[in-house]
């Protein structure tokens, strides 16, 4: 069996590649997301972290001055 010619070869690898990323942006034209982009002052706040008190009866506590 004879091989191919090394340009076919990179032809067809080029015509591979230029017709997979043309399905790719074909198909994200025709159904585009549905959400829109987040924007950095929509973003959702973060709770405050709280750290639990702790229970002066177990030892190794901390006793609270007033």
């Amino acid at each position: 069996m004879n091989s191919l010619p090394d340009r076919t070869v990179i032809v067809g690898l080029l015509a591979t590649l230029g017709i997979c990323f043309a399905l790719v942006f074909w198909f994200v034209r025709l159904h585009p997301s549905s959400n829109g982009q987040l924007q950095w002052r929509e973003a959702p706040s973060r709770p405050a972290i709280q750290k639990p008190a702790p229970i002066s009866g177990q030892p190794g506590a901390n006793a609270q001055l007033l």
